[in-house]
């Protein structure tokens, strides 16, 4: 006969108790947070979707689901959701956007292209980790937060890639310019956006060092290569890199000295004077720069080079200042002509 222990049973109550409360807890119990994780999740691809059918109007279902890296299912629990709640539409085989999905893809960007904006303003992350920060941001932010953002930055209109912020009312600024393997040769134009996708086409920009803001100069352009001058530097790049850059023709009179250089490529024996700051540098690194001396109209010549070319040392305004290269090639010269320093 099984004798009677109360220990035993009160024991496995409690055990039980503590499992219901780990699993229920509405707070933080197993099961609210996989349904939170599970409604984050659709939240993130309803809005990644609409941003997709901002890009591209004649997108169908089956061109949704290649893009994005999504199960199908997911996807099309998304839209069917995105239907009843009116934010898109379907014509024909074409999944579209209506007034009001587009005014939440707005918003989604806006998110997107502010927080690229702080993180290349207020922090020290490289620009190759801007867009994949942002991707993941762009979904938490509150309005009153975007809204704080927006404020914080000075309310800025464009992104540190040149694409225009939308403002709270949707409103955005739209720049006229033309990709760079359409620049006809010979002529001269201004960088005024980089587009950072697809990755691999964007590391290749970045790969090259080449900015945005830069006067360039098409050296040559066919279906096989593009080559254009810029700072002092020769790039170049294949069409289908070239087609990711946007450039505005400039007019005689907004066409700045040819002869400008990064303080990067400047040599031994040469001195030279600065002209500014390339937007390339931003935040806390363009203030120290600044603060070092490297300032308009002032004179500066190298006083030392490192054996593995990098750090140098320059010498402005009677202080050594050694720089890596990643610093010097935002620094913008004009060489002295007949003015070389032989010490």
């Amino acid at each position: 006969m099984n004798s009677y222990n109360p220990i035993i049973y009160l024991s496995v109550f409690f055990v039980l108790v503590v499992l219901l409360v780990l699993v229920f807890n509405t707070r933080n119990g197993v099961y609210f947070t996989y349904l939170k994780t599970k409604n984050a999740t659709k939240k993130t691809a309803v809005e990644d979707i609409l941003k997709l059918l901002y890009h591209n109007d004649r997108f169908t279902e089956a061109d949704i689901i290649e893009q994005l890296e999504y199960s199908h299912g997911l996807i099309e629990s998304c839209l069917l959701k995105m239907l009843s709640k009116q934010l898109i539409a379907k014509e024909s085989h074409f999944v579209q956007l209506t007034d009001e999905g587009e005014e939440y893809a707005l918003r989604i960007i806006r998110a997107h292209r502010l927080w690229e904006k702080y993180l290349s303003e207020k922090t020290g992350f490289h620009k190759k980790e801007w867009h994949d920060r942002a991707e993941q941001k762009e979904h938490e932010l509150s309005d009153e937060e975007l809204d704080q953002l927006a404020k914080l930055l000075g309310n800025p209109k464009f992104d540190p890639h040149g694409d225009p912020i939308p403002t709270k009312s949707g409103k955005i600024v739209q720049k006229k310019g033309t990709d760079l393997s359409r620049l006809p040769v010979h002529s001269i134009g201004k960088i005024i956006h980089i587009e950072d996708e697809p990755a691999a086409i964007y590391k290749e920009i970045l790969a090259q060092k080449i900015h945005l803001h830069s006067q360039i100069k098409v050296i040559e352009s066919n279906e096989q290569i593009v080559v254009f001058e810029a700072e002092g530097v020769v790039f170049k790049l294949t069409p289908v890199v070239a087609k990711n850059i946007t450039v505005q023709e400039l007019d005689p009179e907004n066409i700045l000295d040819v002869n400008n250089s990064r303080l990067s490529n400047l040599k031994i024996n040469e001195t030279a004077t600065i002209i500014g700051i390339s937007k390339e540098s931003r935040g806390e690194n363009r203030r120290r720069l600044l603060d070092l001396g490297f300032v308009k109209g002032a004179e500066v010549r190298i006083n030392l080079v490192n054996p593995l070319n990098d750090p140098t040392a320059f010498l402005i305004k009677g202080t050594s200042i050694a720089l890596r290269k990643d610093q010097s090639e935002k620094i913008l010269i004009t060489k002295n002509i007949g003015n070389e320093n032989n010490t």
